[in-house]
């Protein structure tokens, strides 16, 4: 079977959008699954709906990578959105084409093609997502290595070398997963113009550049693993595809920036959800709070009951119903956003819980419990007890959970983790701090009252002590109490 490209699609007659040429307006620092489903997603949708007419051109973060790959299917790659979307099974496919080429800097002719790139009179933006890791200066990054290690140093040179051919400022658009990401970047560069001394009318010009923090929001299974469904799909598409891609449905990006920045994108005029923001912060804090955390809120509970998958969840009344109403009746009311937006997010995050092309297990999502519950739930919490002078039943319900998920039938501590014991007969390892752990390790022996105040009392675990929050202490013994009596099932239900 032929190799996906432009010559075998031609043969094939396919009759999908394409765009063989086009100017090369994007400089995008990383080429895995997630910037090919999201970013690259966006610009081929923007080419197709509103005639953007622009290319993207990649570049390999760290020496091993998909240039060769990329640059042999002639930048084209398939993808596959899964999911559903108002309550409707999803499975879409599109053959992308906003990539033009994929460069390996640390090769030198490479190198020198990205440098071209950077004085080109048709760039206008560069993008990244080079993991969390991946904006950090590092000391060691000097101003003539061929390339520097760092991502930011890499951008330094870039911009350095826009400067010096008297080109103008451009767009630098930030989707590593950290707070403040175009914050941290430019703040990157900054230290590198003083480090390699260069000139001041150079950190003049870096002001004209708009570094902009954005947040990103789609999850992306990246490849098809099973070679049975990856035969079925070549024979279907009638090529072999080496990057096949699948991300789910649903995406958002949104990008904080000025009001032009609105306008010069792309994405409004083509109806893609990309907003742009003042601040991003009150978006963050929704994506943490409803998403994130209605993972946190019920699946330590509805693991005890008997579910291993998200999806399988969605299915039963008692578990969903737990996490709407803790989402529409205890989180939503806390967030300072609009509450038609706020709705709408809390309503598509059903949707992708119930994806059926996902098997999410809850186990994995398990991980480090104490500090998610932290960051991701106690804020809502807490803010919900100030707002109404009430105990919000759910999220407290979903902290007896948390306490009953590390305490149940302890079997012992290894070098794996605390190996506990599931209602239905089965072990489990609850992965965590290791002083937390220990922690719950010490007082397996304890009644359900002093394993609470315990916990409650343990302020390294939650930076105060929650026995002081009236009534807290309490409802969480009696919540524990009806896990272990009668089953985590039957506690959410309670709650409804």
């Amino acid at each position: 079977m032929e190799r996906l490209s432009y010559k075998a699609l031609k043969a094939l007659k396919y009759d999908g959008y394409l765009l063989e040429s086009a100017p090369e307006r994007v400089l995008q620092f990383g080429e895995g699954n997630f910037l090919r489903a999201f970013v690259n997603y966006w610009f081929d949708m923007a080419n197709e709906k509103v005639g953007w007419n622009g290319k993207c051109v990649l570049v390999q973060p760290i020496a091993p990578g998909l240039a060769k790959l990329i640059n042999e299917q002639d930048g084209l790659y398939t993808l596959y959105l899964r999911g559903r979307e108002n309550g409707e099974k999803v499975d879409r496919k599109r053959v992308i084409s906003s990539v033009s080429r994929c460069l390996n800097p640390y090769e030198r002719e490479d190198y020198e093609a990205m440098m071209q790139v950077a004085v080109s009179d048709d760039l206008e933006y560069v993008v990244s997502n080079t993991t969390e890791a991946g904006i950090v200066y590092d000391p060691a990054c000097q101003k003539d290595d061929c390339p520097p290690a760092s991502f930011p140093a890499k951008l330094t040179q870039v911009l350095y070398r826009r400067w010096q051919a008297g080109k103008q400022g451009i767009v630098i658009l930030s989707c590593e997963l950290i707070d403040n990401n175009g914050k941290e970047l430019k703040k990157c560069v900054d230290q590198y113009v003083a480090q390699w001394g260069l000139e001041p009318a150079f950190a003049e010009w870096l002001e004209t550049c708009t570094f902009c923090s954005t947040l990103v929001d789609r999850i992306v299974p990246g490849r098809i693993r099973d070679p049975e469904e990856v035969a079925r799909v070549e024979e279907a598409n009638g090529y072999h595809d080496e990057l096949i891609d699948v991300g789910e449905v649903f995406g958002v990006w949104n990008i904080e920036g000025p009001e032009w920045l609105e306008k010069q994108l792309p994405f409004k005029a083509a109806g893609l959800n990309c907003p742009v923001v003042p601040d991003v912060t009150p978006y963050k804090k929704r994506k943490v709070r409803i998403l994130n955390g209605a993972h946190t809120g019920f699946v330590l509970g509805a693991y005890l009951a008997g579910f291993d998958i998200v999806r399988d969840c969605m299915q039963d009344d008692a578990v969903r119903g737990f996490m709407n109403k803790m989402l529409n009746e205890e989180v939503i009311p806390t967030l300072p956003l609009d509450k038609a937006d706020l709705d709408a997010f809390a309503a598509a995050v059903q949707d992708r819980f119930n994806n059926p092309f996902v098997n999410h297990e809850l186990m994995s999502i398990s991980l480090n419990s104490t500090s998610k519950w932290r960051a991701r739930n106690m804020p809502s919490f807490l803010e919900y007890i100030e707002k109404t002078g009430k105990l919000p039943a759910c999220l407290t319900m979903s902290f007896a959970c948390y306490v009953a998920f590390f305490s149940n039938d302890i079997q012992e501590l290894n070098d794996k983790g605390l190996v506990c014991r599931r209602p239905k007969g089965n072990d489990y390892v609850v992965s965590d701090d290791r002083w937390a752990l220990e922690f719950y390790n010490a007082h397996k022996a304890d009644s359900v009252e002093d394993l609470v105040h315990a916990v409650m009392t343990n302020e390294q675990m939650w930076g105060q002590d929650l026995t002081r929050i009236a009534g807290f202490e309490d409802a969480v013994v009696k919540g524990l109490h009806m896990i272990r009596e009668q089953g985590a099932l039957a506690a959410m239900k309670s709650c409804l």
